[in-house]
């Protein structure tokens, strides 16, 4: 019976592409302000779900819901004003 080690080129080829590349990083660097509204409305929803949500509860979600869309519109705005690339003729 053969061992399998996780760094064995068969199971993981190593490479120096295992991190990320400028523009990955770019990419996440746009888009953190709707991961964190994401991650503040996720944490928002998981604070009710074993109790009734009291007055400061439904405030909290409706915050977390509105910065959500406002990071989400913002996003949809920057990508609508970048010049597409490639030219119709």
């Amino acid at each position: 019976m053969k061992s399998i080690a996780a760094l064995h080129d068969v199971v993981t080829p190593w490479s120096d592409g295992l991190q990320p590349s400028n523009a990955e990083l770019e990419a996440i660097e746009v888009e953190l302000p709707l991961i964190l509204a994401e991650r503040d409305l996720l944490d928002a929803e998981i604070m009710t779900l074993d109790r009734t949500p009291t007055e400061v509860d439904v405030q909290r979600l409706r915050r977390a819901c509105r910065r959500v869309l406002a990071a989400r519109t913002a996003l949809e705005n920057r990508a609508a004003h970048l010049p597409s690339s490639g030219g119709a003729a």
